[in-house]
């Protein structure tokens, strides 16, 4: 048994989600240590209360926004000023730990302290999320506005940090690797159990999910479509004619998502991701501002799985082309395999493997 320590993201769930099919797959052979920010604290905490996975909470970075809602990167910085001024020290305790537990392994998932906490006394650490693919691979059908962005987005996925073991990109879909690119491996989604299990059929109603809100006139465009829609992530409130608003809720998305004839969504990878697997074509419309989504996209645009709205809104001609393509859309998925689990698991297992020369820090006193 090996000990592995694990840091997360806390923007949104689809980090959340990924580091629970990691802690499944891995806490039956593997003792545990997992630190993870705001959301993603709150999504695990009660998952795995009494079960012997030790979850501890920790700071982290958060996106900032602007009066209207959208990502701003301007306030982002500001929101993330106390966090850079203290990121040293958190590192520091974080190292304290490390030196202590002697963990095995450690696992970054886009969370910056850890990893260089892990650096700075030499534990080994792979790194593994979407957000590298910023730096790793080339990325197709970029509108200008965003392929200007792209120089500032990759320093900011640089900074997290440096010196991985390797990197593992978990996307629905990624172009080549850049030119001189090592030591990275391309992954699908981390699958939940309840997904790959999911005996999915091909309904009427479409699923859409929002996080906080739904871009500008998405909800019109939805209730002029002439199907049911089933809205998650913009909280109850009084149903809108085809329009049904549901709570949070895994088991009734899950459900939904098995079902419907398809989804329409921002642009996050862990949802694309899960849906494709399910051949529910998506269509994604990025949340203003958000780079990273805009991105992701244009990947699904180059998939041939679904529809990526890289410039400009929602309307009525969009979403009747996209309908009117979904059995191409379910075709293109089903040739694929969007599940990068056994991926993962096989380079945990073999970094667990390597054999590497203690570091000065960690070896025992004499």
């Amino acid at each position: 048994m090996a000990q592995l320590f694990l840091s997360l993201a806390g923007e949104g769930r689809g980090h959340a989600t990924r580091a629970r099919v990691l802690i499944e797959a891995l806490r039956r052979e593997h003792s545990l240590r997992i630190f993870a920010p705001a959301d993603g604290h709150d999504f695990l905490a009660p998952l795995y209360a009494g079960t012997g996975v030790d979850l501890r909470p920790m700071p982290g970075p958060v996106f900032g926004y602007d009066r209207q809602g959208d990502v701003d990167y301007l306030a982002t910085a500001r929101a993330n000023l106390g966090y850079t001024l203290r990121l040293n020290g958190l590192v520091s305790r974080l190292a304290a730990e490390l030196r202590e537990a002697r963990p095995d392994l450690v696992i970054a998932d886009f969370e910056p302290a850890l990893p260089r906490a892990a650096r700075r006394v030499g534990v080994p650490f792979v790194s593994l999320d979407h957000q590298h693919l910023l730096v790793t691979h080339e990325i197709p059908g970029l509108p200008p506005k965003a392929r200007r962005m792209l120089p500032l987005l990759r320093t900011v996925v640089r900074a997290y940090h440096q010196g991985a073991a390797k990197t593992l990109v978990s996307s629905f879909h990624a172009g080549p690797l850049r030119q001189g690119v090592r030591d990275v491996a391309t992954v699908g989604v981390l699958l939940r159990p309840e997904i790959t299990a999911s005996r999915f059929t091909h309904g009427d109603y479409l699923v859409a999910y929002f996080r906080k809100r739904a871009p500008e006139g998405v909800l019109d465009v939805l209730a002029r479509s002439g199907r049911p829609v089933r809205i998650y992530g913009l909280g109850e409130r009084a149903d809108q004619g085809s329009l049904v608003f549901r709570p949070i809720s895994e088991r009734d998305f899950l459900d939904d998502l098995a079902s419907c004839a398809a989804v329409v969504t921002t642009a996050g990878n862990q949802l694309i991701g899960e849906a494709l697997s399910l051949q529910k074509p998506v269509l994604a419309t990025p949340e203003p501002g958000n780079v990273e989504q805009v991105v992701n996209a244009a990947l699904l645009e180059d998939s041939g799985c679904g529809r990526g709205l890289v410039e400009g809104g929602l309307d009525d001609a969009t979403l009747t082309a996209f309908l009117n393509r979904l059995p191409a859309y379910r075709e293109a998925a089903a040739s694929r395999c969007f599940d990068g689990t056994r991926d993962v698991l096989a380079v945990i297992d073999e970094q667990l493997r390597e054999e590497r020369p203690i570091h000065p820090i960690l070896a025992p006193a004499t």
